[in-house]
Parts: structure tokens; sequence; C-alpha cells
């Protein structure tokens, strides 16, 4: 505890945190500029991201495409915290991911509770961040899931800590990054069955200010699950976990984002 008191007092000589929008001294994000991030006021439908949806709910006509079809919508809604801009929350997601600051995880997860809060989705049984492949989370020493869901469990309901069960969902093969894939079918492609249910899994409950697990939780059968991760761009990650989830009895899984990026695909 002295040694990391230590290393963390060179750090901060060597390298002072300072806010990543006015550079201002202290804080990643400091207070003024985190109030100028806005929360977005409305949500579209996460398959056509066209109609505008409370909530993110799938819309009518896009969930008519799907019936007759052997699987449900793997995704019922997805909210979308904030607006993806290129020197703005990017830079943080960024700095975040591949800087390995991994305390902006708690400023970004609290842009994430304003949505949720904001746009009134039911609260779920259960809350569980998309898993990093092992070699990916070896790379990254931390999985920036992990770290808005375990916020988000506490707070999105004051009072009640929503349970997190991070190793539920495991990811069996490694592969390139979405963001890096530019054709809409290949990201398709990319996260086809890269997803599954893992055996033996943690419940990991906040009480009494201390995490309590448990193993062996009960069924998914007709529970609510809320997805959590840091960018989408077509959805089709969150879409494949959610098929999962759903293959294995959950009655309904949303999922909350710190923002979707806009690119152009090539379909």
């Amino acid at each position: 505890m002295i040694l990391k008191k230590i290393q963390n007092s060179i750090l901060d000589t060597l390298f002072p945190i300072h806010c990543l929008y006015c550079q201002k001294y202290g804080d990643w994000i400091c207070e003024e500029c985190f109030r100028k991030i806005n929360t977005l006021p409305i949500q579209l439908c996460p398959y056509c991201e066209k109609t505008i949806s409370p909530a993110g709910r799938i819309c009518p006509e896009c969930k008519n495409k799907f019936l007759g079809k052997n699987d449900l919508w793997p995704l019922d809604a997805l909210i979308v915290s904030t607006k993806y801009e290129k020197d703005g929350i990017s830079r943080l997601v960024h700095c975040f991911k591949y800087n390995f600051i991994a305390d902006l995880g708690t400023q970004l997860a609290k842009i994430m509770r304003d949505a949720f809060l904001l746009h009134n989705l039911p609260l779920p049984d259960l809350v569980i961040p998309i898993p990093l492949h092992p070699k990916r989370l070896r790379w990254r020493g931390f999985n920036q899931s992990e770290i808005l869901a375990d916020y988000l469990s506490q707070n999105i309901a004051p009072g009640f800590a929503i349970p997190v069960i991070q190793n539920l969902l495991i990811r069996k093969k490694y592969t390139s990054a979405q963001m890096k894939i530019k054709n809409y079918q290949e990201r398709q492609k990319n996260v086809r069955d890269i997803f599954a249910l893992n055996d033996k899994v943690v419940e990991t409950q906040y009480i009494a200010s201390q995490y309590i697990a448990s193993q062996n939780i009960a069924s998914l059968q007709d529970k609510t699950i809320l997805l959590i991760d840091d960018i989408c761009t077509t959805g089709a990650t969150l879409f494949e976990a959610g098929r999962v989830l759903k293959s294995a009895g959950a009655k309904k899984v949303s999922a909350i984002v710190i923002a979707r990026q806009e690119i152009r695909l090539v379909k």
C-alpha cells in the first residue's frame, strides 16, 4: 500500500492529472467541463437508427421484421448516453481504453447513469458487462465495461445495488476491433458466435459496503438484463450478446453505451 502511494505520487509529479478538455489541473474532467457534456434527450431504434423511440426501444417496423424468424430480436432497447464527438467523448474513451486511464471510468459512467435515469428504462435484474478476450484483458489490464457496470449497478437505483455478473458471458474468439472494420457484413461476421455462457459464474452484489460473491447463480430464465459497453457503431457486438442471453432464457435484454460512433460503412 505504501509502495503504491509512492508510485502514484511519482506519476502525479511526472504526469500531472489535468482536464482533457480545458487542461486545468486536478481532474481528468473538471466539474465545469463535465457540466457541458449533455445527455441525448432523444433515442432512436437500435436497428434502423431512424425512428425516434422511447428509451431506445425497437420500433414497430423493425419488430415486425423479426416476426416468423426462429429468434426474436436480440436487443429490446439501446440507450446512447451522449453524442460521439471527435475531440470530446471520443478522446475521453480513447484515453480510458488505450492510455489505460481507468480513473476516467467513474466520470464516464456518471454520464451513462444520467442518461439511464433520464429515459426511465425499467430497472434490470442483472447488470452484465461485455467481456474482453483474455488476451486483450491481459494487454489492457482491466475491462472498461466492468468499471462502467460496477458504477451503474450502485447508482441507477439509489439505496439499492443491482447484482453485476462479470463473467457470465465469455469471449470465445480473439477478433479484430470492430472500429477497424469498415464493411457492415464483415463486422457482423467478425462477432458471430464470439460469446458463450460460462458454466461457473460469479454474482457480485454490493451489500453493506462490501462485495459479496456467490457461485452458481440461478438460471437466466425470465430475467431482465442490462448490457454495458463503451462505444457501439452497428450494434453487432451487443446484438450477438443479446442473442446468447435470450437463447438461455432471458426475458428482456437492454443495453446502454457512452456513445454511438457514426462512420460510413460499406454495406
